[in-house]
């Protein structure tokens, strides 16, 4: 039987769905104090418990997206802030290659701000 989690990468059609499985692999995979779970029906990724990002589908745009929790300690051209107050997204074209340097750096960072504030 699959989980919740499980569930929410299946329920979405191609190309969306292999975005996102990619996406999940590879955040899992980018550090290994990276943990999955399944807060307020999406899946985050967490480090220590506190929630790091997040992937969701934005179905206005049609497009996937990594939501950073703490988004707006983040300076990138590419995160989008809109009317979160903390969070920032990256948009992402599942039709595309993914800019794979730019999720890396933006993950990275990610990580960085999580384990600084754990200290």
């Amino acid at each position: 039987m699959l989980r919740a989690i499980d569930l929410y990468y299946e329920g979405h059609d191609e190309p969306v769905r292999s975005c996102l499985q990619f996406l999940r692999l590879h955040i899992l995979g980018m550090d290994k104090r990276i943990e999955e779970a399944w807060k307020y029906s999406m899946p985050f990724f967490t480090i220590g418990g506190q929630m790091c990002c997040y992937l969701w589908y934005d179905k206005k745009r049609k497009q996937p997206y990594i939501g950073f929790v703490d988004g707006k300690l983040m300076d990138h051209p590419d995160l989008l802030q809109e009317k979160r107050s903390r969070m920032k997204i990256l948009l992402l074209d599942p039709t595309k290659d993914l800019p794979m340097r730019t999720i890396d750096t933006l993950l990275k960072r990610a990580v960085e701000l999580k384990v600084k504030a754990a200290r």
